[in-house]
């Protein structure tokens, strides 16, 4: 089979097409033929070394992935051969990511996706929909899972719309019957942003942000998603309500973090810090559960026409992809490993 690896930490550089034996799932685990592959940031910072240094002395990058189970291990039902999944941390911890042709996960990392989802939403779903499922389930007063309902009544400020998390951030408060506002920097993200669902949208970079934002909801925001705290924590503090949450998962441009201690004092505000791998397996699985059950509600669309747009690559131009991420890229970066129909 044909896969991109990297033996050592560096630049897009780093990584090589090679040809290797197919994996063999072990007890428990199931082996998938790859149709496309997810490109991440935390894909890249790996790679890079910037996250994490490499575990294994051959590493095959990218979390995120779908295709379709053609082995099973031991203990798994062999009636999922066949089947179409959607993987997510395929690489975490072990050197089998998704920009191969084949790659082999724990049973429970290959989740179902239904005929009518393309394996491009399958791909895109994974670090995004799951990161946003946790920054949506942790402020105090709840919920802890999502479903039609379960957010009704609140207010969600998706920071950034147009990145992948965002997208999946404002998709799934929208699913959940939440009022979704999202910061943007300008009418063309602004676009991304309505097209995948948000109610409102602000451009952070003119006028009062704040007070435009306070405009939707006089009340204050309940739960702030954000990408870039240091630099817009500020603006989170004055439109976030008493016993608010601001949950981060980022803070893109690396700009110091001050805290007033008495304003945070006054609003009770609750800052939650996440990554999905130190998340316990307890919320990964109750993400998992909530993400797929959007899907087969088709609440997660991807494409330029619902607010995403997708950048392609074939598999032996992962380092391109790979740069694409790097440099900011709009959109979500997919890696086509497998020439097939993507739909079915």
């Amino acid at each position: 089979m044909k896969a991109i690896i990297y033996r050592e930490n560096g630049g897009p550089g780093v990584l090589q097409l090679v040809e290797r034996d197919r994996p063999a799932p072990g007890p428990g685990e199931v082996r998938v033929e790859v149709a496309v592959s997810g490109v991440n940031p935390t894909d890249w910072q790996a790679r890079s070394g910037l996250a994490h240094r490499k575990l294994c002395t051959e590493m095959t990058p990218h979390l995120d992935g779908a295709g379709v189970i053609d082995a099973v291990g031991e203990g798994v039902d062999p009636g999922r051969i066949g089947r179409r999944v959607w993987l997510f941390m395929a690489a975490a911890g072990r050197p089998t990511g998704t920009a191969a042709e084949f790659t082999v996960v724990p049973a429970d990392q290959a989740v179902p996706l239904p005929d009518a989802v393309s394996f491009d939403v399958g791909a895109s779903l994974g670090v995004p929909a799951l990161t946003a499922h946790r920054a949506l389930t942790v402020a105090e007063d709840g919920p802890r899972r999502l479903h039609p309902g379960a957010l009704d009544g609140k207010v969600v400020l998706a920071a950034g719309g147009a990145g992948a998390v965002g997208h999946a951030v404002i998709q799934l408060a929208r699913w959940a019957g939440a009022t979704v506002i999202s910061t943007v920097s300008g009418p063309e993200k602004a676009e991304l942003a309505t097209a995948a669902g948000a109610h409102h949208t602000v451009n952070y970079r003119e006028g009062e942000p704040a007070a435009a934002i306070r405009a939707f909801a006089p009340d204050g925001v309940d739960i702030v998603a954000e990408v870039a705290l240091g630099a817009n924590l500020a603006l989170d503090l004055a439109v976030l309500r008493t016993r608010g949450t601001i949950a981060t998962y980022a803070n893109e441009g690396g700009h110091a973090i001050e805290l007033n201690v008495g304003q945070n004092m006054v609003l009770n505000t609750r800052l939650q810090f996440l990554v999905l791998y130190t998340a316990g397996p307890q919320a990964r699985a109750a993400a998992v559960e909530d993400v797929a059950a959007a899907t087969r509600d088709g609440a997660l669309p991807v494409g330029e026409e619902r607010g995403l747009p997708l950048l392609r690559f074939p598999l032996h131009r992962t380092a391109d992809a790979h740069r694409a991420v790097e440099n900011g890229a709009v959109g979500k970066v997919l890696v086509d490993v497998i020439q097939v129909d993507r739909d079915h």
